[in-house]
């Protein structure tokens, strides 16, 4: 087998960080869907199947995994699988069942993400025992138990996408500091 850089035997490269550069894109908020949680039901069964037993937990996570949260109409899943390094296990079946690998982060728990053609489903895979997966969890189990705390988050959202931010990593990382808080408090 050759690799792209032509050395026989050679592992191949795997672009790393944003797969395929950044994206402009607009960021918007909408008001929470009723048909979130069935989209998720939908593509919970389809990476199940996909990845079977190498599935280890599917989890919605996110604000639309928050009823009542005004959201980006994109559902977010959390895939815990036990051994991120090993791409073997889960890259080619996500792709074969339609799922783009967008990310593969070196420095967050060596985290991926795939999307869907339409970008309305974002996949987050980590390694089964990430700490990140029980803050994921976490965060969003103390959103759908505290109203004020939702609606505080849903006001910093919107007035966020409202100053024209064209990077969801730049949004994501205004977040950073009410998520942290929330993590922090929830423990």
């Amino acid at each position: 087998m050759t690799d792209r850089r032509g050395v026989p035997g050679a592992p191949p490269v795997r672009e790393r960080g944003l797969i395929g550069g950044a994206e402009e894109r607009a960021i918007v908020v909408v008001p929470y869907r009723q048909d979130w949680p069935e989209t998720f039901r939908l593509h919970r069964e389809r990476i199940a199947a996909a990845l079977g037993a190498d599935a280890l937990g599917i989890d919605h996570i996110g604000s639309t995994a928050v009823p009542g949260l005004d959201a980006k109409p994109i559902v977010d899943i959390l895939v815990a699988v036990a051994d991120l390094a090993d791409e073997e296990t889960y890259l080619p079946a996500m792709e074969a069942c339609g799922y783009q690998l967008r990310v593969r982060e070196a420095d967050f728990e060596e985290h991926r993400m795939f999307r869907t053609p339409e970008l309305d489903v974002h996949v987050h895979v980590l390694s089964d025992g990430s700490p990140e997966i029980e803050r994921y969890l976490r965060f969003r189990d103390a959103l759908r138990a505290t109203p004020f705390l939702r609606a505080r988050y849903q006001e910093l959202k919107r007035s966020l996408a409202a100053q024209d931010r064209q990077d969801m990593n730049v949004y994501a990382r205004a977040k950073s500091e009410f998520v942290e808080a929330i993590v922090l408090w929830s423990r």
